[in-house]
């Protein structure tokens, strides 16, 4: 995901790039906005298929793409979420880390220690998706707000990053984030969590405050991914999405951002209304 201030190169230059990354916002959002909306097998099967590209695109691009690994990885990340579905949470996890010890028996040498991280990167993104959206009174509304401040935080730290500038925020590991993206992503997240408490009336202080953290997380998220990336010389984790880059390039910083608003959830309300303990304070 290019969040604080990054600048991909495209061919045709940055404005084709800005208007296939509008495009595919377009073609993209209402489907993840009416998946969640609706909830149940819609998305599951939404949530199912991300969590696979999650894994197979991880794979590829540390090297470890083998037919074993990849099938019985996905697999048993399906498993994982048919188990969430049914209010099993203890057979999720076992499924999540049964997918993470197949990646490192069929992985490489060179690629063991990465090719299970791989798994539980995108087994923690399932798990907690499907977590928050089962909350039946509050789940869609706690997705949507997770939706808004990652979306947010990216969409106003690539404007400011653009137009902006300055200083870089870490060079070594992603070039093009600057400091003015990433607080811009920050300030406006406080501001969306206030017009959001004000609309569905939450109390407002500690939405404003959630908002800063999962915006800091989600761009942690950001550079971790591009910190992967550097380290195995790749630049974009796939071409899937037309500007974007790959699944992982776009949900970098929804994966960190999900997985803390699921904890937060759970760790406040229980694991069955996760939604209501990420937005009732």
């Amino acid at each position: 995901m290019s969040t604080p201030g990054t600048t991909r190169g495209a061919t045709g230059g940055p404005h084709s790039n800005l208007m296939l990354r509008i495009l595919a916002a377009l073609v993209l959002v209402p489907i993840a906005l009416a998946a969640a909306y609706a909830g149940g097998w819609f998305w599951l099967v939404l949530v199912c298929l991300g969590a696979c590209g999650l894994f197979v695109e991880w794979q590829m691009l540390i090297g470890a793409a083998k037919y074993s690994l990849l099938g019985g990885g996905a697999l048993l990340l399906i498993f994982s979420a048919v188990a969430v579905n049914s209010h099993d949470l203890g057979a999720a996890v076992i499924c999540v880390v049964a997918a993470a010890l197949v990646s490192a028996a069929f992985a490489t040498a060179g690629t063991r220690l990465w090719a299970p991280l791989g798994a539980i990167y995108a087994g923690s993104a399932l798990v907690a998706s499907l977590l928050l959206r089962q909350d039946r009174d509050l789940g869609f509304e706690a997705l949507a707000f997770v939706f808004m401040i990652v979306w947010g935080t990216d969409i106003l730290g690539y404007f400011a990053g653009r137009g902006i500038g300055g200083p870089k925020l870490w060079v070594r590991v992603s070039p093009n984030k600057t400091w003015a993206g990433a607080i811009a992503g920050l300030l406006g997240s406080l501001a969306l969590a206030v017009a959001f408490a004000s609309i569905m009336r939450h109390h407002m202080l500690p939405l404003a405050l959630l908002a800063l953290v999962l915006s800091a997380i989600s761009q942690l998220g950001d550079l971790f991914e591009s910190a992967v990336k550097r380290a195995f010389g790749v630049k974009d984790s796939s071409h899937l999405i037309p500007g974007h880059g790959g699944l992982l390039d776009r949900l970098d910083g929804f994966v960190a951002a999900i997985v803390a608003a699921a904890l937060i959830g759970a760790v406040r309300s229980g694991t069955d209304a996760a939604g209501a303990g990420l937005l009732n304070w």
